[in-house]
């Protein structure tokens, strides 16, 4: 990173407050940042550090109204959203990994497999018969393709990811290293007793532009496909069973479970370690706090949920007000 202020400014159609021709070599966070580096402020809880730090520059919300001066020498620039705008910058000018093209010698391809233009296959990696790798695609080292599954053009697919058989990754996706797509899901029939296996015949398709954490699983459906909407981002350690619907740019956090065949919307937000029950429906724009449970279908878009069972998060503060109030009575008697 080698520009000054005032570049980074236009680039954003950024409003400076002090000096643009300061050169700016780097980023760090608001509370290590020092001089020559870049930093932002997006969250209030922190902008106490605003007046603090001794960052050559700070992205800062336009409508950001300062209670004290920032130090000598620290130029704000004022942008609409200071997150979205340390992301763009991030992506411009983060150092990429040299990329090798071709396979490597201890990768196994299959002959009849398709390897695109410009793709690398890394050591130890297993391409199926009948799979198809994109253009620009990488596979990281030890990552499994299975029989006739398809990789995007320009996909990345991390270490020992296994894509399974029939799957369909869009173009421009990230699977962080260890994601399961297409394990089977989780269908058993009682008999007897015991539990027959139910053959889960499916695949997953997953949409352009979406990013898989580590460690996330997703099952194939058991008939048709477990669908991922384009632009879906899940963290690490979630689990998306089988013929579950995920609309597009949903984003959803850590440990996350959703049963099966259950949809939910398009630009919904799910916190951590929330439990979705199966063959419900979750509206487009849905908000769920962290370690909440859907039990019933929300009909309802663009909720803000809490509470398990979840519901609008002013009835569940309410309720969790009284049960205090009830509580503390009950410590006094």
């Amino acid at each position: 990173m080698e520009v000054n202020i005032g570049d980074v400014a236009a680039m954003l159609d950024g409003r400076l407050e002090g000096a643009s021709n300061v050169p700016l070599t780097g980023f760090a966070g608001i509370e290590e940042a020092g001089t020559g580096e870049l930093t932002f402020l997006a969250n209030p809880a922190y902008e106490g550090h605003l007046y603090t730090t001794a960052a050559s520059a700070v992205l800062v919300a336009e409508s950001l109204e300062l209670s004290a001066d920032v130090q000598p020498g620290t130029t704000l620039i004022r942008v609409a959203d200071p997150y979205a705008a340390m992301a763009k910058l991030m992506q411009a000018f983060s150092p990429t990994s040299p990329k090798e093209t071709g396979v490597a010698p201890s990768a196994v391809v299959h002959a009849d497999a398709h390897i695109g233009e410009g793709a690398s296959i890394g050591p130890l990696c297993h391409v199926d018969q009948g799979a198809s790798i994109g253009d620009n695609v990488v596979l990281e080292t030890g990552a499994i393709i299975g029989r006739n599954a398809t990789i995007g053009d320009g996909a990345r697919i991390g270490p020992r990811v296994m894509v399974g058989h029939g799957c369909v990754i869009g173009a421009e996706c990230i699977l962080q290293a260890g994601a399961i797509i297409g394990a089977d899901g989780f269908g058993f029939a009682p008999a007897d007793g015991r539990y027959e296996k139910v053959p889960q015949l499916g695949n997953v398709v997953i949409g352009d532009g979406c990013e898989i954490g580590a460690g996330t699983t997703i099952d194939r459906a058991t008939l048709g496909s477990t669908v991922l909407g384009e632009g879906v981002k899940l963290d690490n350690l979630i689990q998306v069973a089988h013929n579950v619907s995920i609309g597009k740019h949903t984003v959803i956090a850590a440990q996350t479970g959703i049963a099966g065949s259950t949809t939910i919307g398009a630009r919904c937000m799910i916190g951590g370690q929330v439990g979705i029950n199966g063959h419900i429906r979750v509206a487009d724009g849905t908000k769920v706090a962290a370690k909440s449970g859907i039990t019933a279908s929300i009909l309802q878009p663009d909720q803000v949920l809490q509470g398990n069972p979840a519901r609008p998060i002013k009835q569940h503060q309410k309720t969790q007000v009284v049960l205090r109030r009830i509580i503390r009575e009950f410590e006094n008697k």
